[in-house]
């Protein structure tokens, strides 16, 4: 294991709660004061004693905390022990309570504690959100506990397989909206002689008469309904100036109709009507997939201006960013349509994937994936937008199995990646292609009817699916998820039969023997041409031992992984593979769109590593140039973009790869032109946007005049109507580029007050495209000063893709990395800007400058990012050293130019 690999020797009991007490019901009140931005309240936890104890062990951190009392029938009297007794663990965020009594085994206890906290802008546990209305900053509070945040809000058990119930209650200003899990069942203005329900208004009358209040707005106690058993981390609750459009869906299965609804700020509700119709139309969609009826009386989105994540399942309270769940009604580009259906169906698979059923520790992470929105050629796009992010990730040394040992805090939030979702998700698209999807899906809903409100492993899911397919899973799958890396299957031939053969696949070249120890069960699904013609599949043969000969005609079009459904790479002969690409180039290839995707993927991975020259892989571009389908020119468009951003730094090669893009995108810029027709189909939509940005930042005269002048047209009138939303990225970013300091400013003045959230994105990335020293400097003072912290990802991907100022900002993020990695602090965005502000350098130079860098700070939060990190620049340096002379030539070829 390479040094970003995750430890897996460390004993459970270092860093899991004690087993003697375990918590059944948790009674939680919480005050939300938005003017002081500071919380209060206390918890009573129910508990069952499991063994013998003297002592309780629970989870806290960044929480001031009162008196606890113990109260038991065991107990002559509640024992009552000052705070100042606790033994407090920062490291492992638990603290200690000895009791000066024994609880005995299969009795019952209750813990209560009060508790006081900062509502900060971390992003994590309970915080604030700030938000602009009528020229002044105003704040809205909300929770955001996955993983291990729910102990920053409130003294409990904070492990997803120590499940409970709830029942919240929340003390806020009566003239805001208060939010939980659950419907309210009951809402009164506070006053003195309110009913005193769990002492909550002697609690409040207390904490007035200590504090009296100076402004005139009057308290409201909101009180919830009791959750079903759950894990800390999807407990939700929110509090501020929210408004609503509601929708409702009647269950298939029970004829119950339920209310939707989604919460935003009075501002921007307006944009909010279309992930609330996805919710709808998706609900009775899994109702039926997993024949299992939602479980709660409602489900609320909730769109949060700040937060860490894209979004959260917190059950019947979905939670999440506003570029994740708004777009204008009037002009919306269909990436932002997409992306929001995309994530509003992956939070509600949760509800039952996750939520109904969970897993009963981080290391089973994956359990939570959901099925993929089925609409625009879902399992094509799924192939470059999950599939290859994965075994991009997963070719590196410092890859991780989908199901890792998850220590403490720090690895449980660095495990959240394209391993832990999209490695995962892609497994098990490969199991449902399988054993056929009906039986997969079957299988799912046994094992979530099995394990319904409990916890569940890996294994559970396979017991399930084995039942409904008769298919011994755990042998299919173990080394799917228990061991990293996947394999590439190297295919050789004679006149009547292949030859396969599989071997870890790594980024850096052929996997020497301690590391390619892995045999994987592969379904190889094999293509061949029937005696009429046609494509037949088979999906039945794998091969689960080192090597395998498959007789077949190989006189005739065949190809393995067909559809590729597959989590590995296919190393075919140059011959084969011309022979394929000739094929696949036809206009009724027997090879479908997944197919000639998935040969564009293969082809740039296989050239890095250096099992196939990276020329025979731009000529596999090449020789697909009259390819119409968008999905495939999309496909092409990212394999020479793959070659691009290793070479960024040569300008020669550059100049070559350029003139490529161009001859493959103006054309098709010529024949769909610049706007978007009412009622054209979805993928000359999509296809158009990714040939103009292309050909754009190819550098194509004609293309980069038209941008220009459309933005021209809108910085003279502030009319935005010649910037379809679709070319809002591209048009923003060529503007910059060319252009001086209007047009930064022109676009700076976007990114401060935009009209939609991917309206901000775009300007805020054009404002990276700068070209001058002055206009960067001011850029990444923006980022310092100015900037969200949920938006300097979008900022540092902007610099990234700037080859003049993509170093710059790699060394001011250094220069400045104490104050990024104090402002951070807690949430997942530290390990994305260290990944994305260094990982397109590419030289040795560079890694052993940063390397030196980091050598010297505490990396503990994001040591696997760093190491993935570290990888990428090295396997770029190894790739740009082998292949640059056969780049250079083959630009230089006829073949390039013809």
């Amino acid at each position: 294991m390479s040094a970003g690999a995750p430890p897996s020797t460390k004993d459970p009991k270092d860093y899991r709660l004690p087993t003697n007490v375990e918590p059944t019901h948790y009674d939680i009140t919480v005050r939300t004061d938005l003017e002081k931005l500071k919380f209060d309240g206390f918890v009573t936890v129910h508990l069952n004693v499991k063994e013998d104890t003297s002592k309780v062990v629970f989870n806290t951190t960044q929480l001031e905390l009162g008196d606890l009392t113990v109260s038991s029938p065991a107990f002559e009297q509640p024992e009552v022990h000052p705070s100042s007794e606790l033994t407090i663990d920062d490291t492992q965020e638990r603290a200690v309570l000895a009791l000066s009594s024994t609880l005995p085994a299969g009795s019952k206890a209750q813990l209560k504690v009060s508790f006081a906290g900062e509502l900060t802008g971390s992003m994590m546990g309970y915080y604030r959100a700030a938000w602009e209305h009528e020229g002044k900053t105003k704040h809205y509070s909300l929770t955001q506990f996955e993983p291990t945040a729910a102990r920053r809000a409130f003294p409990c058990w904070d492990e997803p397989l120590l499940k409970a119930t709830f029942s919240i209650t929340l003390i806020t200003r009566d003239d805001t909206v208060a939010l939980s899990n659950m419907p309210a069942v009951a809402e009164e203005k506070y006053t003195p002689n309110t009913e005193d329900k769990g002492g909550v208004v002697s609690w409040l009358t207390s904490k007035l008469s200590a504090s009296p209040e100076t402004d005139a707005v009057p308290w409201k106690i909101t009180e919830f309904a009791m959750t079903p058993p759950m894990s800390t981390y999807i407990v939700a609750y929110a509090n501020g100036p929210f408004v609503y459009l509601e929708s409702s869906y009647k269950s298939p299965i029970s004829g119950a109709t339920r209310p939707l609804r989604i919460y935003t700020t009075p501002d921007l509700i307006h944009q909010a009507q279309f992930a609330l119709d996805v919710k709808r139309d998706v609900l009775p969609h899994y109702e039926t997939v997993f024949d299992i009826e939602y479980p709660l009386p409602k489900l609320d989105t909730l769109v949060a201006i700040d937060f860490d994540a894209g979004a959260m399942e917190n059950w019947g309270l979905i939670t999440g960013r506003t570029s994740a769940f708004l777009l204008d009604p009037k002009k919306s580009d269909l990436r932002a349509k997409k992306a929001i259906a995309s994530t509003q169906s992956h939070e509600v698979a949760h509800m039952w994937f996750g939520n109904i059923t969970t897993m009963k520790w981080w290391d089973n992470l994956y359990l939570n994936e959901d099925k993929v929105f089925p609409e625009w050629k879902v399992h094509a796009t799924f192939l470059s937008s999950h599939l290859n992010d994965a075994l991009d990730l997963d070719a590196k040394l410092s890859s991780h199995p989908i199901e890792v040992d998850c220590p403490d805090a720090n690895m449980i939030n660095q495990i959240f990646d394209s391993l832990s979702y999209s490695k995962a998700a892609s497994v098990l698209r490969m199991l449902s292609i399988y054993v056929g999807e009906e039986d997969f899906l079957k299988g799912v809903s046994l094992y979530l009817k099995e394990h319904r409100f409990g916890n569940s492993v890996t294994n559970d899911l396979w017991e399930g699916i084995g039942k409904a397919t008769g298919v011994d899973i755990s042998k299919v799958m173990d080394n799917w998820v228990g061991k990293m890396g996947f394999p590439v299957v190297t295919v050789t031939e004679t006149k009547d039969a292949i030859h396969v053969r599989q071997d870890r696949f790594l980024e850096t070249g052929p996997a020497p023997a301690e590391h390619n120890e892995t045999i994987w069960t592969i379904p190889l699904s094999l293509l061949t041409v029937s005696a009429d013609g046609k494509a037949v599949v088979n999906t039945k043969i794998v091969l689960d031992s080192r090597e395998k000969t498959i007789p077949i005609d190989t006189t005739k079009p065949f190809k393995i992984n067909a559809g590729t459904t597959g989590v590995y790479r296919v190393l075919y002969s140059p011959e084969r593979l011309d022979k394929i690409a000739e094929e696949a180039a036809k206009h009724d290839s027997v090879f479908s769109l997944e197919d000639r995707i998935g040969l564009l993927m293969d082809a740039p991975a296989l050239a890095q590593a250096g099992y196939v020259k990276t020329s025979s892989s731009l000529s596999l571009v090449n020789k697909l140039r009259e390819e119409k389908e968008y999905l495939v020119l999309n496909s092409m468009a990212d394999s020479v973009e793959t070659v691009v951003s290793t070479w960024w730094e040569n300008a020669d090669v550059k100049k070559g790869l350029d003139a490529l893009r161009r001859k493959l995108f103006v054309p098709v810029v010529k024949r769909l032109g610049y706007d978007y027709p009412e009622g054209e189909s979805v993928d000359d939509s999509l296809l158009r946007t990714r040939a103009v940005s292309v050909a754009a930042l190819a550098g194509d005269e004609d293309v980069v005049k038209e941008l220009r002048s459309r933005f021209a047209y809108f910085m003279k009138t502030s009319d935005s109507s010649q910037i379809p939303a679709d070319l809002e990225r591209v048009i923003f970013k060529i503007a910059v580029k060319y252009g001086g300091r209007a047009e930064y400013d022109a676009v700076k003045a976007v990114a401060g007050k935009p009209p939609t959230p991917s309206t901000g994105i775009a300007a805020m990335q054009a404002m990276c495209a700068i070209q001058s020293d002055e206009l960067a400097e001011e850029t990444f003072d923006h980022i310092l000063t100015k900037a969200r912290d949920q938006d300097l990802i979008y900022m540092f991907a902007g610099f990234r893709t700037n080859d003049k100022y993509a170093k710059f900002s790699a060394r001011k993020f250094r220069e400045n990395y104490d104050g990024f990695a104090k402002r951070l602090s807690g949430n997942f965005g530290l390990a994305n800007i260290v990944q994305y502000s260094h990982d397109i350098l590419s030289t040795k130079e560079d890694y052993e400058e940063i390397s030196a860098f980091y050598k010297t700070k505490d990396t503990s939060k994001f040591s696997m990012a760093l190491q993935q990190t570290y990888d990428t620049i090295l396997a770029r340096a190894a790739w740009i050293e082998r292949s640059t002379a056969d780049v250079s030539e083959w630009l230089d070829s006829k073949s390039a130019k013809e």
